[in-house]
């Protein structure tokens, strides 16, 4: 559990994350929220405000002069704060001569420059999400590695940096969806690599679903990576999931032997449909089946904003966990047939 704040009168403590990427700068702010909340709810702790014409800064000033109520400690969100105005960044500075010392405030940037007034009452706690140009660039990617949940092989991670180019903001989620597709600790080659850093095409939606079924993550990520580049949006790909395990939890436990009697259940035409859907409900089991489920309700949340992340690397983590969950995955997720295949890239 994260330490309270120092009990007594002092200076508020005030963060400031700042960055040229949005999406570095959001997980860096994600990041250190966790840190600060630790274990306590964060709908208890939390309170969030966006900077600009909507802003109420004496909502903002009230939250960090009030005490926190049933928890230790409160964290005052200010998002896009380079949105805010002068007159309202002096008032909040001036707020800050005689704070409360349980009361966390947390600049994110955003929008402009942040009031210079603001930057000098952050002093230390300035953190800053930037990689850097050059050989900073480098040694920033190479810490990010060193801490990932998989080890790259020096070919892969060089693909890896001249694949994202300027682009970093992806690396977290791509890291993770390793992690997720081939075990935490796994040490990932070129060739398990690749199929995560995506390509282009359109394939029909049961290409992605057939792929997860089979435990097939080379194969459900490029069908996935396609049906996003032909212009799919992520809330349809969600959907689609959703379906395809929502018809197997109606299936499972129902007394139903042919496709036809499946179909009048699911209330579908095609009694091959329905009959493949309850093939696989009988194949994954009612413990998996509601842990899929369960993984999609999760990821159509995350798509809608309740993450950092952006939704493509939202759905690689949900397809990669939804191919471990398949019989035919191996104990590490991947399926029994690729595993010769990237037996050279992947050691288990």
């Amino acid at each position: 559990m994260t330490p309270p704040p120092p009990t007594g009168r002092g200076r508020l403590p005030v963060h400031l994350v700042r960055g040229d990427d949005p999406a570095l700068v959001a997980q860096a702010a994600r990041a250190l929220l966790e840190r600060l909340v630790g274990d306590l709810d964060p709908s208890l702790v939390v309170e969030e405000h966006h900077a600009g014409d909507e802003l109420d800064v004496a909502a903002v000033l009230d939250a960090c002069t009030t005490p926190p109520f049933l928890v230790d400690r409160r964290v005052v969100v200010v998002r896009d704060a380079g949105r805010l105005a002068a007159g309202d960044a002096a008032r909040i500075a001036e707020a800050l001569a005689d704070p409360l010392p349980s009361v966390h405030l947390v600049l994110v940037s955003g929008g402009g420059t942040i009031p210079p007034v603001l930057v000098k009452a952050a002093g230390n706690g300035v953190v800053d999400a930037s990689a850097g140009r050059g050989r900073d660039r480098g040694r920033w990617l190479a810490e990010q590695l060193r801490r990932s949940p998989v080890k790259l092989e020096a070919a892969a991670a060089r693909r890896l940096e001249e694949h994202l180019g300027e682009d970093l903001g992806r690396l977290a989620g791509l890291l993770e969806s390793l992690a997720a597709a081939y075990g935490e600790g796994a040490t990932v080659g070129l060739a398990a690599l690749e199929p995560f850093l995506g390509e282009a095409g359109a394939v029909p939606p049961w290409e992605l679903t057939d792929a997860i079924d089979a435990g097939d993550v080379p194969g459900a990520l490029r069908a996935l990576r396609r049906l996003l580049g032909a212009g799919r949006a992520a809330p349809l790909v969600v959907a689609t999931l959703h379906g395809h395990f929502s018809n197997m939890l109606r299936l499972d436990g129902a007394d139903v032997r042919s496709g036809e009697d499946a179909a009048a259940l699911l209330g579908t035409r095609s009694p091959f449909v329905a009959k493949k859907a309850l093939d696989r409900a009988r194949l994954l089991g009612s413990e998996r089946i509601g842990q899929a489920v369960t993984l999609v309700a999760a990821a159509d949340l995350d798509v809608k904003g309740m993450t950092a992340l952006p939704p493509e690397l939202v759905l690689e983590i949900l397809v990669a966990r939804l191919c471990r969950l398949s019989p035919a995955s191996g104990p590490r997720g991947g399926p029994a047939r690729d595993r010769s295949r990237a037996r050279d890239g992947v050691r288990h």
